[in-house]
């Protein structure tokens, strides 16, 4: 350790200060209390020190957590190469992952373990200043994490790619369909990527985030003047877009009375900016994106079908996760890789149990909730190998029916119907507890044939499977 080594002990408790102080003393560590986010702020501007070590909850506000990443957000702005522990208790172990994703370099759990503790404010605050200046990640993690690579190993995402690769070459505008967290961002991004627009911008925008009053310079800019508060001219998206690909994700909710600005765009690849007579040429590609059913909101009147037609030259729908289980593994794989680099953790392995959890759950999120759960799996856990028990699979779907302690017995491979597929123990003769997994397998297969007539089509969307995965469960119980 340092001989200047200095720790902040930033907790308005002040029988946290004084455990943490006797703690740090003991170890020949050399500490100073602040009892408040400005106290801390004013603390850090007067004196120097290697470490800050801070709760997340202070008495105006002690469960959210809001007082603490606002302090985390300005410490990293003043002091960017400033080791930083968040402390936080266990049941709100999402405040640490938001802390992370903030640059915190790490976490210690209330109850702490001394031990853990102490190492952790050893290493970090041993590390010499001036490696801290010259390499930032050196302390708090390498910020350049590896790129998330499209997966695509599932044959229902391979069919995707090969419409992928028949158009993105075109200028076409493409709609993309399916449920939240499916990955249509990624997408969009990726077919900008192989398009000949690639060498020019992909600028995203949220069309359910733009207010009214907005909308206008938020999409086409403004110039000086054009209203009270237009002190300077700004660029709108479809200028920043020049050349490039415009994606407009939840275009369903989209306020009916925008609807027809935009569809004049579309058509005359023109628009005049906000308090600006002169028409600029809209060169872009546009890439659109909904959960939405927009017939259905077309039946309703909340959607126009003349810009429907517009935006959708092509439509693409991305498959749930549920649909792509061949791509859960390498998907967790990769985020796990991701993740330890971006935190600065060992990068993990998975026993072969923990990826068999991981195939068999529903996946409501879809890849954005299998992102969240692999990012605080590594967060949490300093191990070389996840187990099942480390993932935070509470709500799961198991994969065997001898994990399951309601009474229930979910299918193997559940999909978003998975309470019309669910046998309660002693329904039949055999026992569920005597059934091997591919027998039970066999059964809801042979079971959803019934009861959609023989039709394989409906079987496999009620089972959660493409028709494709479903043929070969077929052919492999000979079904």
């Amino acid at each position: 350790m340092r001989s200047d080594a200095r720790i902040l002990i930033s907790d308005d408790d002040r029988n946290i200060q004084t455990a943490l102080h006797l703690l740090l003393k003991t170890a020949g560590l050399r500490c100073s209390p602040a009892f408040s986010p400005e106290e801390t702020l004013a603390t850090l501007d007067s004196e120097r020190f290697s470490l800050l070590l801070m709760d997340l909850n202070f008495q105006r506000d002690t469960t959210s957590g809001g007082e603490g990443l606002t302090l985390l957000r300005q410490v990293r702005e003043r002091w960017p190469d400033l080791p930083v522990v968040v402390m936080t208790a266990w049941g709100s172990i999402d405040l640490a992952v938001a802390a992370m994703r903030l640059n915190a370099s790490d976490f210690i759990e209330k109850p702490w373990d001394n031990a853990r503790l102490l190492d952790m404010v050893r290493t970090l605050a041993n590390a010499p200043p001036a490696a801290q200046r010259n390499n930032p990640g050196a302390a708090i993690g390498t910020r350049n994490a590896p790129a998330i690579r499209w997966i695509a190993e599932s044959q229902a995402m391979s069919r995707v790619m090969e419409i992928v690769d028949q158009v993105a070459a075109s200028d076409i505008n493409i709609l993309l369909t399916g449920e939240n967290g499916t990955g249509k961002t990624q997408l969009a991004s990726l077919i900008h990527e192989r398009s000949p627009r690639a060498a020019h911008a992909f600028v995203s925008i949220n069309m359910s985030a733009i207010p009214d009053s907005l909308f206008e310079s938020e999409l086409y800019g403004h110039v000086k003047g054009a209203f009270t508060d237009a002190r300077t001219s700004r660029r709108g998206r479809f200028e920043m877009a020049d050349s490039g690909t415009l994606f407009m994700d939840e275009i369903g909710e989209l306020p009916l009375q925008q609807q027809s600005k935009l569809l004049h765009v579309l058509e005359s690849r023109r628009y005049e900016k906000l308090g600006s007579s002169e028409t600029v040429q809209a060169d872009v590609r546009v890439v659109s994106a909904t959960n939405a059913h927009l017939p259905t909101l077309i039946a309703q009147g909340r959607f126009r079908q003349d810009l429907l037609y517009r935006l959708r030259g092509f439509e693409i729908r991305v498959p749930a996760l549920r649909e792509r289980r061949e791509d859960i593994a390498p998907l967790a794989i990769q985020y796990a890789r991701h993740f330890a680099e971006k935190y600065g953790r060992p990068t993990p392995d998975f026993e072969p149990r923990a990826i068999g959890m991981l195939e068999h759950h529903d996946w409501p999120g879809n890849v954005r909730e299998l992102s969240h759960l692999i990012e605080r799996a590594v967060l949490l856990n300093r191990k070389t190998v996840l187990r099942a028990e480390d993932l935070d699979l509470t709500h799961a779907t198991p994969s065997r029916p001898d994990m399951h302690a309601s009474g229930q017995v979910p299918v193997p491979f559940a999909g978003s119907d998975a309470g019309d597929h669910t046998m309660h123990r002693g329904e039949h003769a055999a026992g569920w507890s005597e059934l091997t997994l591919q027998d039970a397998e066999k059964r809801m297969l042979q079971s959803a044939l019934r009861r959609h007539g023989g039709n394989a089509s409906a079987a496999a969307r009620a089972l959660g499977l493409s028709r494709s995965a479903f043929y070969r469960r077929l052919e492999k119980y000979d079904c």
